[in-house]
């Protein structure tokens, strides 16, 4: 129907990986592969809610999907899954030893929420910080004010991702952290030539 929804191949991967329905409720009605489809055209279109069409099960049953499934950690699952078996199909250990971390100011609009000023880059608004395996794979994103330095803000996924206490040498710019179920991670941190750490 739209570019966005999955191919049958890629809802073969991924069906197995849909949480099934709550034992002692209302059976479900929806068809779950149109229910992703719909998160997918809202997540990637980066539409409101409200605005899926009519072709997708109403906005409130997809958003109620999308709610509970975030709450719950099963997109985080689905994610680790599929990125782990993607890993070892390319014959790379299934977790990760090496990542690229990299942050980006972005300027924000007066709506509510966490925002600061870079003064490096001038920006007032948020930072969002991404770290990625060598294959380019998420393994994590937060954002932060954009006053906020990248460590702190990996820092603010510690809890949940059982981050040992960082062991940090700023003067050479080299950060090692070991990261629990996922293997240990040793970061260099390279600047561009000519900017300050």
């Amino acid at each position: 129907m739209y570019p966005t929804d999955l191919t049958d191949s890629q809802w073969n991967i991924i069906k197995e990986l849909i949480p099934p329905a709550k034992p002692g409720g209302r059976p479900r009605t929806l068809n779950m592969r149109m229910v992703i489809n719909a998160i997918l055209y809202v997540v990637v279109g980066g539409i409101k809610w409200r605005m899926l069409p009519r072709e997708y099960p109403k906005w409130k049953s997809v958003y109620h999907y999308f709610r509970i499934w975030r709450d719950s950690g099963d997109w985080q699952r689905i994610h680790d899954t599929l990125r782990t078996q993607v890993r070892q199909r390319d014959g790379r250990h299934k977790h990760p030893t090496a990542g690229c971390l990299d942050s980006q100011s972005v300027k924000t609009t007066e709506i509510r929420g966490i925002r600061g000023y870079d003064s490096g880059k001038r920006v007032k608004g948020r930072k969002r910080h991404v770290l990625v395996d060598t294959l380019g794979l998420l393994l994590v994103v937060v954002v932060s004010t954009a006053s906020g330095s990248r460590w702190r803000a990996i820092g603010l996924r510690a809890p949940e991702w059982g981050m040992q206490k960082a062991a940090s040498n700023l003067g050479g710019w080299s950060l090692s952290r070991s990261i629990d179920g996922m293997g240990s991670f040793a970061f260099e941190i390279y600047l561009a030539s000519g900017l300050a750490p």
